[in-house]
């Protein structure tokens, strides 16, 4: 599990129950179910409202992949592909097909599969970048999903507060009642404010910062397979990925492989 964003939204909650305590305040008394349940449903419904059904399947793995997913490392690939480049230029292509098995990467055994059967370089360029691109649309909508809830959220936290207000003014010919209402109120907009800046902006940069590593991973592998497909020599193959790896801020341990 990664735990950068359980971590930091932890943390975020953290300092805010703190502060209450520190104001001598009781952290219960953020914690209402009605605006709560107001500031959660209404943003998801509102979020889904932006996109079809089908997209809220994709949404659910995204979640998921934000607080598991780590990020590929490259450096391994490289040494990899090196590998299976001296494999071809020495026994030639056909000798990776028993490289195949060991291969756990689908979109590298693909390309290998490709290789091996004798594919053009342009359609093995075609194929692999098409499943990149589409990979990229599908991240986009877990990456959007949440940057729209992280819109909605306070807008919907300030209907909760104008919904409690509403109450407040029924209750007028009650003064002793009025502040524990009007407070009651405000954690509306609380919870709206809270949940978009410590829950769903952050789910939404967390994914597209997963996208943009993961992505710049596939391009990688796409200039390996190409490579070794093109009989390129192990050298060579080597010192062009790490030239890419290096220049990719995104890469794990790029450092270290240069």
């Amino acid at each position: 599990m990664e735990l950068a964003t359980l971590a930091g939204i932890v943390v975020v909650l953290g300092a805010v129950f703190a502060s209450l305590i520190m104001e001598g305040a009781s952290p219960t008394s953020i914690l209402l179910l009605p605006p709560i349940v107001l500031v959660i449903v209404g943003t998801l419904g509102a979020a889904v409202a932006g996109g079809f059904m089908s997209d809220v399947k994709v949404v659910g793995k995204q979640v998921a992949r934000a607080f598991t997913a780590k990020a590929p490392q490259s450096d391994a690939a490289v040494a990899d592909l090196v590998s299976m480049a001296d494999t071809a230029r020495r026994e030639g292509l056909l000798a990776l097909e028993e490289r195949l098995r060991g291969i756990e990467d689908p979109f590298l055994r693909q390309g290998i599969e490709m290789t091996v059967d004798g594919t053009d370089a342009d359609e093995i360029h075609d194929v692999l970048h098409a499943r990149i691109s589409s990979k990229k649309r599908q991240d986009r909508l877990g990456i959007k999903f949440f940057a729209d809830m992280g819109g909605y959220a306070p807008t919907i936290g300030i209907i909760g507060t104008v919904i409690g207000l509403i109450h407040v003014l029924g209750n007028l010919s009650s003064p002793e009642t009025l502040g524990e209402l009007i407070a009651s109120a405000f954690v509306a907009t609380l919870w709206g404010v809270m949940s978009a800046n410590a829950i769903w902006l952050p789910l939404s940069n967390k994914l597209k910062r997963l996208s943009e590593v993961e992505c710049a991973h596939l391009e990688l592998l796409l200039e390996g397979v190409l490579a070794v497909q093109s009989g390129t020599s192990p050298r060579v193959v080597e010192k062009r990925l790490l030239a890419v790896l290096s220049a990719d801020v995104d890469a794990p341990a790029a450092t270290e492989a240069a």
